[in-house]
């Protein structure tokens, strides 16, 4: 049956957590009452309880993540996070920044604008064609660097091809050389389990409205000390109310002017449910199902995997690669004719599949996917 918390519509058949995930009702429950509270008592919540309740979200945050609070600022999403993190680190003239040929789309665009501004490079590390050696990608990223490498960007579960990387190597290898590293991490908190402090890496940007499911407009971004006195957001208002005046870098982040912070504040509502439910039951049950998918879409479609069968490379994302020249019209042919939400993706001259599995998806609904996606390869 699909999960109680979740209410997904009775008439869509929905594989795409991993890009939008639906909040659990329990979420869904405290914004309306956040939003409730703005909206009856502004004074009160934006004046007297507002820098309280961000602070109290944050260290709820970081305790689940391995850090402390004063390492991370609440944001609305990865997206905000990577931008903070361009317009923050310092480049200068033929420096480069290095990210790998796996990045979202919008990773790349940030990156681009920086690097233009800074008469700087941006480089591409290119990944193996197939996935099963660590080293071999540790390698491919550090090959693409050299002395004027000041960044390298890459993600912890890359988007187009849901591949996770390893990160915590990357990291390892890139600090002996002198290499920051900015890590794009909007899939994996609670898809995998974290602990920012021992990653080593030197900036973390993430959206909670994934697979941790807390509401739209929550997400955070981690900085390492070393590298605090770098950051300034992209707007600058209080920061902290008069009289007091920021003191930390995070502080910066905390007044932006009038906004609704009610998405930020069902943060640790949204560990809550998961951890209720059982974290490793939730890795375990997405994980099996997303196997489930993997393995039927290569029997019956023959379908091409980008990495091997194990659970080091993949979680709760099955993505394969599609056997057809032209596939521009099949997700929205899904849509349109089974009420399958999934999305089909142009990357690197092919067609991909990703199917996200959590907790309200059966594996009847895989099946309903595959045979449609097969039906539609047929015409």
């Amino acid at each position: 049956m699909a999960h109680p918390l979740w209410q997904i519509r009775p008439d869509t058949t929905y594989l795409n957590h991993g890009s939008f995930g639906p909040p659990s009702l329990p979420v869904i429950e405290a914004r309306r009452q956040w939003q409730e509270e703005l909206d009856q008592q502004p004074m009160d919540v934006f004046v007297r309880r507002q820098e309280a309740a961000l602070l109290a979200a944050r260290q709820r945050l970081a305790s689940w993540l391995g850090t402390s609070a004063d390492n991370l600022a609440l944001i609305d999403n990865a997206t905000w996070a990577m931008n903070v993190v361009a317009e923050s680190v310092v480049l200068g003239e033929g420096d480069n920044v290095v990210l790998s040929d796996h990045e979202y789309g919008a990773v790349e665009r940030i990156w681009q604008r920086a690097c233009l501004r800074s008469s700087a490079e941006l480089k591409t590390a290119v990944l193996p064609s197939r996935f099963e050696d660590p080293d071999e990608v540790v390698d491919a990223v550090l090959a693409a660097c050299d002395e004027r490498t000041r960044l390298i960007v890459v993600s912890h579960i890359t988007s187009p091809t849901a591949v996770t990387l390893p990160i915590a190597r990357i990291c390892e290898r890139a600090r002996q050389q002198g290499i920051a590293v900015c890590v794009d991490g909007p899939h994996a908190p609670a898809q995998i389990p974290l602990d920012l402090d021992q990653l080593g890496c030197d900036f973390y940007t993430a959206s909670c409205h994934k697979w941790l499911s807390a509401s739209f407009g929550s997400g955070f971004l981690y900085v390492h000390p070393q590298q605090q006195t770098l950051i300034r957001p992209l707007l600058l208002s209080w920061g902290k109310l008069p009289p007091e005046e920021p003191s930390k870098w995070c502080d910066d982040f905390l007044w932006l002017g009038t906004r609704d912070i009610s998405a930020l504040l069902t943060i640790p509502v949204a560990i809550d449910v998961l951890e209720e439910i059982g974290l490793e039951y939730f890795r375990q049950q997405g994980h099996q199902l997303a196997c489930f998918a993997r393995q039927l879409l290569v029997e019956k479609l023959g379908a091409h995997c980008l990495v091997a069968d194990d659970p080091c490379w993949y979680s709760n994302m099955a993505r394969v690669e599609l056997p057809v020249q032209d596939a521009s019209e099949m997700q929205q042919a899904l849509w349109d004719q089974h009420r399958i939400e999934v999305p089909v993706v142009h990357w690197q001259d092919r067609w991909f599949i990703r199917v996200s599995c959590y907790l309200y998806n059966e594996q009847a609904e895989v099946e309903q996917l595959v045979e449609a996606v097969a039906g539609l390869l047929s015409r």
